[in-house]
């Protein structure tokens, strides 16, 4: 069997199937078996594979036939020009989410370097590291990190963040732990197992007293952050069966969000204030339909300056806003 054989056979048993991209698809597989890129492909498309192989690419393509995800297959998927380890423990990312880690860099949110000694719109405060504005590095907190996408993605971007990471599951947070020592320096961040905010240790939420720095917004309490992020659960129960097949094969945990979908968003938004500096910034990835119902919630929970962005596609996938009531 010839390489163009091959990926004439994969694409036709994917399109029977109902695969979206049937030849695309197929040619990431027999790429991936033959450990080589689908570009070099084309090129030795009359070469002979082995029998061997041409059976391994058909346990490759039974299983994409059977719904499994491509980034589950080959065990990775590129995220904000990273490449993470993935499996049925964790969400695949998506390219939707890298809004989210766009906007804490942007200059429109007040983070990061671009946003040096500036008070922004949906900032976290005046920021410029090593100015003396602040006593530490601003600190980041990403709720249900699953592969460790966002966390690692700030991370990596923005060296000078103090970034803190939880899941409850313990295998995504393995899988989170595993990325961040293949991409980062050893203990970049710092991963904590449990639910949202009760996986961080009392020990950090309750330390001992230390002198004020009245040049930083957030020295009232040195487990206070300067914002919280989170990718959670959105989709409602009822709406799990409807989804595509491979979406699924992801864990229901990082999925399911209950009745309204709203559950573990609730959670999040009522006591970020706990964990927030005065001004700091919470910034949550939703499904469009309930950003109304969000921006109620940030609302009552006393946020200001709630804006919403929009995703690749147009659609408005980012919720944030500033807490002020403190």
């Amino acid at each position: 069997m010839t390489i163009r054989e091959a990926l004439a056979e994969g694409t036709a048993s994917l399109t029977a199937a109902g695969v979206e991209t049937p030849a695309l698809d197929s040619s990431l597989l027999l790429a991936e078996v033959l450990n080589t890129s689908r570009s070099k492909l084309t090129a030795a498309a009359h070469d002979n594979i082995s029998e061997a192989l041409a059976a391994t690419f058909r346990q490759l393509i039974n299983r994409r036939q059977a719904g499994e995800c491509i980034a589950y297959i080959l065990g990775r998927k590129e995220f904000y020009g990273l490449e993470f380890l993935v499996n049925p423990s964790v969400l695949v990312p998506r390219p939707d989410t890298e809004t989210l880690v766009d906007l804490v860099g942007s200059r429109e949110l007040g983070v990061g370097s671009r946003a040096k000694n500036r008070v922004g719109g949906l900032g976290i405060g005046v920021w410029g590291l090593g100015s003396g504005v602040w006593d530490r590095p601003p600190r980041v907190l990403d709720l249900c990190t699953g592969s460790g996408a966002i966390a690692i993605a700030l991370k990596h971007t923005m060296p000078e963040l103090e970034v803190w990471a939880t899941d409850i599951s313990a295998e995504a947070l393995e899988t989170a732990q595993k990325n961040a020592a293949r991409l980062l320096p050893p203990d970049s961040i710092r991963f904590f197992q449990g639910d949202l905010y009760n996986a961080l240790p009392h020990r950090l939420l309750n330390p001992e007293p230390r002198t004020p720095n009245p040049s930083s917004l957030c020295y009232l309490l040195p487990a206070t952050c300067y914002l919280i992020v989170s990718n959670p659960p959105y989709v409602p129960t009822t709406e799990l069966p409807s989804l595509a097949p491979e979406v699924r094969m992801e864990p229901a945990l990082a999925l399911d969000g209950g009745e309204d979908g709203l559950d573990v968003i609730r959670k999040i938004i009522s006591r970020a204030p706990e964990f927030l500096c005065p001004g700091g910034a919470l910034l949550l990835e939703a499904d469009p339909r309930q950003m109304p119902a969000i921006a109620d919630m940030y609302k009552e929970a006393g946020f200001s300056d709630i804006q919403t962005h929009k995703d690749l596609s147009g659609r408005e996938r980012v919720i944030g806003g500033n807490y002020v009531n403190k």
